[in-house]
């Protein structure tokens, strides 16, 4: 064999190797993440809808609808840390350039890992979510003879129309927003033009939901965390909290043993008596907990947690208000699509690699922001899933939910300027990223309204802290009286 064919079969074993590593590298990652999703979703599942107590049929649906859930969720959860694995990488590799043991985390890996999520993403908002919630609730055609398949025939027509009828409406709303030969041409070409477009309007509208939900999150993060923390004694009274409680507990239990057995209207109170002092003593068992914290847990822990959310917050302004000025004075700030990954030449941060763990520190912020925004809104709480209690609709409408808030988290990412790392394969392919306009309100929109949300919720927060702190919220309110002035006769 000649030396020039010996080094392109070289080249060519070389590159069958580093694919194959790439896939077995894929595997792993998406395995664990369904491994942990898998947990997260039993955790929350309702065990009835599971079991084989009342019909084979039905829970055997109920399993596969799960596994579909649970394969949806990794995906979300592979969208929320697809951008800052990818910063990190870069990080890692601009440290550690010749290092043989990270020589398989390069700029392919990368880039197919964004394919990757970008294609499921696709495939569970359009085709496996719906089939699940189809599945769930299917039961054969009339006259067809009763089983899992019949199920499956019934939902894939069902889905078969819906999606025709989806394809229709945007074929039309493309039309209608391109109107000339060369678009209505283009819209023939269902996999280079129209399932993109189609997820550039999921992906618009995931942008927008995160634009309402992160900015109320952001907000709501002080008062989840203050529940969640053991306040100092200058702000809560857990003495008296706690002494309320034992009352009411004990008040509850009195009535619990002294009701005897009397008519329905009773059995009906029992019931309600027994929920109340099961809600009180697990408030009790909790404010124990809370009561027995140590005095660096309370004086210490609480402050330094408020500092770092209002510092993080303060920090996600300043980085959107300079953003919006590089908007306006430099093109190159517009958010922009790549296909070639070059990781390892030069950081994404001009405060190396220390800015580039805060980037990293601020994207996880902003997406649980907007997950605690998305829950707490009056929109979306009946969504909140229960533990050991979450059905199986709820779980499919939690689980389309995150994916549609985890895979806009990149582009809005990128949008806001909270990274410089540019949107990789199919990400940078959405119709709206171009425009001046949209990029220059959806900045303008998310500073305003988070420091609208801001300023708001923590001078009221404060107001009250301050009233309870100095006893004021006991005392009477005035009673204005109203004189009725006699007519003059």
């Amino acid at each position: 064999m000649a030396p020039v064919e010996q080094d392109a079969l070289a080249v060519r074993e070389q590159l069958f190797h580093e694919r194959v590593r790439e896939c077995i590298i894929c595997a792993l990652l998406f395995a664990s993440l369904y491994i942990l999703c898998h947990f997260v979703i039993t955790h929350f599942k309702k065990h009835t809808d599971f079991t084989a107590v009342h019909d084979d049929e039905d829970a055997a649906v109920n399993r596969i609808a799960l596994g579909l859930c649970t394969f949806t969720l990794a995906v979300a959860l592979g969208a929320v840390l697809l951008l800052p694995f990818s910063i990190i990488s870069n990080e890692v590799l601009l440290s550690f350039p010749q290092n043989y043991y990270i020589q398989w985390l390069n700029g392919s890996l990368i880039h197919g890992l964004w394919n990757l999520v970008f294609l499921f993403s696709n495939l569970s908002l359009v085709f496996l979510m719906p089939f699940a919630y189809f599945f769930t609730e299917s039961e054969g055609f009339a006259g067809s003879k009763k089983g899992i398949m019949a199920r499956v025939y019934e939902t894939s027509v069902v889905l078969l129309l819906l999606t025709l009828l989806v394809l229709g409406m945007v074929w039309v709303a493309s039309a209608i927003v391109g109107n000339d030969a060369a678009s209505r041409q283009s819209l023939y070409d269902l996999w280079e033009y129209y399932l993109p477009y189609l997820y550039s309007c999921i992906s618009l509208f995931g942008v927008l939901l995160l634009l309402l939900c992160t900015p109320f999150g952001l907000s709501t993060m002080f008062t989840v965390t203050g529940k969640l923390l053991v306040k100092p004694r200058l702000l809560e009274d857990l003495d008296e909290q706690l002494s309320c409680t034992r009352f009411e507990e004990a008040a509850v239990s009195h009535r619990i043993r002294s009701a005897g057995k009397a008519s329905c209207w009773l059995n009906l109170d029992m019931e309600m008596l027994r929920e109340q002092f099961f809600a009180i003593r697990s408030k009790r068992r909790k404010l124990e907990l809370r009561h027995r914290a140590s005095p660096w847990q309370r004086n210490l822990g609480y402050p330094l947690a408020m500092l770092g959310l209002l510092a993080l917050t303060g920090i996600s302004v300043l980085i959107v208000c300079f953003h919006v000025l590089e908007l306006l004075l430099d093109d190159a700030a517009m958010p922009r699509g790549i296909q070639d990954a070059s990781l390892g030449q030069v950081s994404f941060s001009i405060f190396g690699s220390l800015g580039a763990a805060l980037q990293v520190v601020l994207i996880f912020y902003l997406m649980l922001s907007s997950v605690v925004g998305f829950y707490s809104s009056p929109l979306f709480t009946r969504l909140l899933p229960e533990r050991q209690g979450t059905p199986l609709t709820k779980i499919i409408g939690n689980c389309v939910s995150l994916l549609v808030l985890s895979s806009a988290l990149p582009v809005f990412s990128r949008t806001l300027g909270i990274t410089r790392f540019d949107l990789l394969g199919d990400f940078g392919r959405f119709n709206w990223l171009g425009n001046f306009y949209i990029v220059f309100l959806y900045n303008m929109g998310f500073a305003g309204l988070t420091t609208l949300c801001l300023v708001k919720r923590v001078s009221w927060a404060v107001q009250a802290e301050l009233i309870r702190a100095f006893g004021l919220h006991k005392l009477p309110l005035p009673v204005t009286r109203c004189r009725t002035r006699s007519k003059p006769s």
